[in-house]
């Protein structure tokens, strides 16, 4: 083989190693930072992931907030009407929340099946609740209470 032909062979090579390395560190990134959404029924089942940041939403059951005394930790349980699912959260819940409303939290499922979230989310008015709750209520044959089929969501 040629000198020049072996040095264009090379460079080829070197250029596609660097676009294979390139598209492994994204991949590889982009992996570490999604987060699927569950809905309590997936997490009661089996499906979701333990160790894993997950997003877990639901309708936050009436009279299952429990707020500790001496520090910032809730508890609280969400249902899609089918299942629950114990949510605990440290830190100071945003002003929206509220029982018998949709939340979507982040965190992850530990062993005992229980999502320790590290954010809550709450809806921004009274008819607005997050698409994925919305969807998960309906495929459980579930509406949302104050929630028309009519109201906007987004």
């Amino acid at each position: 083989m040629n000198p020049l032909r072996k040095k264009r062979l090379l460079i080829i090579v070197a250029i596609l190693a660097g676009v294979g390395i390139a598209v492994t560190l994204a991949l590889s990134a982009l992996q570490e930072n999604i987060n699927l959404f569950y809905t309590p029924t997936q997490i009661a089942s089996g499906e979701a992931p333990h160790g894993t940041r997950i997003r877990a939403g639901g309708m936050v059951e009436k009279g299952s907030l429990q707020r500790s005394a001496d520090s910032l930790n809730v508890t609280f349980v969400v249902t899609d009407f089918n299942k629950s699912v114990t949510i605990t959260y440290r830190g100071i819940l945003p002003d929206l929340f509220r029982e018998g409303q949709g939340i979507v939290a982040l965190g992850k499922l530990n062993a005992d099946g229980v999502v320790v979230a590290d954010e809550v989310l709450a809806k921004h008015d009274e008819k607005y609740m997050p698409p994925e709750v919305t969807k998960a209520l309906k495929d459980s044959g579930q509406s949302a209470p104050g929630l028309s089929t009519s109201a906007k969501q987004g």
